[in-house]
Parts: structure tokens; C-alpha cells; sequence
């Protein structure tokens, strides 16, 4: 069975990758989010469960935020923890798929220097204003460690400046599909 076309969507905080995933996914793509991963590792895995109990006396999502985004140690930790595991599962899906078009959301994609596994990147951004309007969480403290949208548009194979309608970023997300089955 050949191996999808793996692709990983990245960029900061309220940019719009989880709604260029879900775009993907309307495009045909089989589709992940590693955000999600993270939120069943907290919630489910026992040996996560237990080590953030151990370490930050918390397993809510709310309280690690809390405690971790204010100790840059802690969160340092927390990556240690998730991130391999994060990995992994996204690896053993892309395995699995059979679909021609296999796309992960991995937000640290380049922090974490996983960029080598995917055959495309997408980089999705905004202008600051516009995703300081979509986060839900505030972004200082979030975003200085990040490495800066103009360089990822660099190393990207495709890039959107998410600032238009949901349909316009529709629109961008099928020209992708096109080129890359092309």
C-alpha cells in the first residue's frame, strides 16, 4: 500500500490552522491535530496523568496553562513529556492512512524540528491584531519563544495570510489539494 502524502499545517496562536485543517479535511483529506493528542494524553494516558500529578500537583488543562506558561522551566518539562508522545502517535496514524492526502496540525512543527517527516508544509498566519481577536488564550508569554512567522513562510511549501473569509481560506486550502495531487 503506497504511503500518503504527508503534509503538516503549522503557525502561531489564532491564526487559523485548525480551521485550514478542517478545510483539508472538506477537501478530502484524512486530517489530525496534535493539539488533540495533547488533550487525550492529559486526559487519558496514566503515566502522562501521573507524572503531571507528581510534577505540577494538576492534570486540568486550565491549571498546567496556569502553572507551566509562567515558569518557563516547567513548560520546558511538560514539552519533554508530550512532545515524543505527540510524535509518535502522529507517526503511527500517518502509517495507518489510506488516504492519498494525510494532513497534521503541529503547531511547534519547526520549534521541535519536525518538519523532515512531512513531504509539504503549510504555514498558516495573520496579522497580530487579527489573531489576538481569535485566541482564546493571551498570547504573551506564548508567543516570544516561537520562531517568527516570516521565517516559516521561508522554509514553508505553501503559506496563507489568514486575514479574509472562512470561504477565501476554503478556496486557498483546494488550490493546495490541487497542487499537491498533481
Amino acid at each position: 500500500m503506497p504511503r500518503p502524502l504527508a503534509v503538516a499545517i503549522t503557525g502561531g496562536i489564532g491564526a487559523g490552522k485548525s480551521e485550514a485543517l478542517k478545510a483539508f479535511a472538506r477537501h478530502g483529506a484524512a486530517t489530525i491535530s496534535s493539539d488533540e493528542i495533547v488533550h487525550d494524553l492529559i486526559e487519558r494516558d496514566p503515566e502522562v496523568r501521573r507524572a503531571l500529578a507528581d510534577r505540577l500537583g494538576a492534570t486540568d488543562r486550565a491549571e498546567i496553562a496556569r502553572v507551566v506558561f509562567a515558569d518557563r522551566e516547567e513548560l520546558e518539562w511538560l514539552e519533554r513529556l508530550l512532545h515524543p508522545r505527540v510524535r509518535d502517535r502522529v507517526g503511527e496514524w500517518l502509517e495507518q492512512q489510506e488516504a492519498p492526502l494525510a494532513v497534521a496540525e503541529i503547531p511547534l512543527l519547526y520549534e521541535t524540528g519536525g518538519e523532515a517527516r512531512f513531504d509539504a508544509v503549510v504555514v498558516i498566519t495573520a496579522p497580530e491584531e487579527v489573531r489576538r481577536a481569535r485566541a482564546s488564550v493571551p498570547l504573551e508569554g506564548r508567543s516570544e519563544r516561537l520562531i517568527p512567522d516570516e521565517e516559516k513562510v521561508r522554509r514553508a511549501d505553501f503559506s496563507y495570510v489568514n486575514d479574509g473569509t472562512p470561504e477565501e481560506l476554503d478556496e486557498w486550502v483546494a488550490g493546495v489539494v490541487r497542487s499537491l495531487s498533481s
